[in-house]
């Protein structure tokens, strides 16, 4: 089992120290659905949210969800993203939203960290905005579902 790097030789948190990686061109794809009811995603989908458009909202918040992610998780390194691109669709068999962001940046740690906030802001700022509608909405099968470069080359989820 791979060490935790998170933590010294006396247990305590640490940032991990990235100086001697190579710089590559990192990619991270993260996943995640909000079910929800079949109304509320009518709402969603004809616009009927009087907070205003509810995806181009989570949209932003997504992508400044994915910048401000060192802000958040106290050990992530602040990285320089070179892009950021996030897309919801529509599930009436869910019935829900699905929210998929692909964040890029070329450095010397992944991003992962950052796919994985910029999905969870997305489908909470979804939460935000129609919570008046549906308190019951759930979010769920938050995970990463690819990665590029680094040291450990490619992954991808296994389904």
């Amino acid at each position: 089992m791979p060490e935790l790097t998170h933590f010294d030789a006396a247990g305590r948190a640490q940032m991990v120290d990235v100086g001697d990686k190579d710089v590559t061109r990192r990619v991270a794809i993260a996943r995640g659905s909000i079910r929800m009811l079949p109304e509320t995603l009518g709402v969603i989908r004809e616009g009927r949210v009087k907070k205003g458009d509810v995806i181009a909202i989570a949209r932003i918040a997504a992508i400044q969800g994915a910048k401000r992610t060192a802000d958040l998780i106290p050990l992530c390194h602040p990285l320089a993203l070179t892009r950021v691109t996030v897309d919801f669709e529509f599930d009436d068999a869910l019935p829900g939203v699905h929210c998929s962001a692909q964040v890029e940046t070329i450095g010397r740690t992944g991003v992962e960290m950052e796919a994985l906030t910029a999905v969870q802001i997305g489908l909470l700022t979804i939460y935000d905005m129609c919570k008046a509608v549906d308190r019951g909405m759930v979010m769920t099968e938050i995970g990463l579902t690819e990665k590029i470069g680094g040291k450990s080359g490619h992954w991808v989820a296994q389904s």
